[in-house]
């Protein structure tokens, strides 16, 4: 077998098991700049269903993280407006990486070093199951889209822009 099918924990599936959360694995062949594009279409799974974990910051450089569709982008301008901030601006992958823990690439919304706000892209939430960033480059999990709002009180929001 040439792929190892059972990855190492990380800090984002220790919270995961911590919380009793099931969830499935799936580790693929990381692509620099491949993004959750890359990830769906080797793993045969719709980009729609495929979450990225995007961390960004408002106008005081404050960080929060935003869960959105893997073929969509973010409309910083809606998003902003939605939940009273002036601006809001992807950070830097140096200063992502800070706030999170994690390298950009390898984000998971759970377990991040640094507690930050999370909103998600409310179409997610209609979705039966999503895979998101187990918390390594190359890694993904399943899990119910439900578990974003109960571990992490993940705000629904509409900021959607088709890619």
């Amino acid at each position: 077998m040439a792929k190892k099918d059972k990855v190492s924990e990380t800090p984002a599936t220790a919270l995961l098991r911590q919380h009793g959360v099931s969830f499935t694995e799936h580790p693929y062949e990381y692509l620099e700049h491949g993004g959750a594009q890359h990830s769906a279409q080797v793993l045969g799974m719709d980009p729609f269903a495929v979450v990225k974990t995007l961390i960004m910051q408002d106008q005081d450089a404050k960080p929060l993280v935003v869960l959105m569709h893997g073929n969509r982008k973010v409309s910083t301008k809606n998003l902003a407006r939605q939940v009273g901030l002036k601006a809001i601006e992807p950070c830097a992958p140096e200063v992502a990486n800070r706030h999170s823990g994690y390298l950009v690439g390898g984000t998971s919304p759970f377990a991040t070093r640094r507690q930050m706000p999370v909103f998600i892209e409310q179409t997610i939430l209609a979705l039966p199951r999503i895979c998101i960033n187990g918390g390594r480059r190359g890694y993904l999990v399943g899990i119910d889209p439900q578990v974003c709002v109960q571990l992490l009180g993940a705000q629904p929001v509409q900021c959607a822009l088709a890619e």
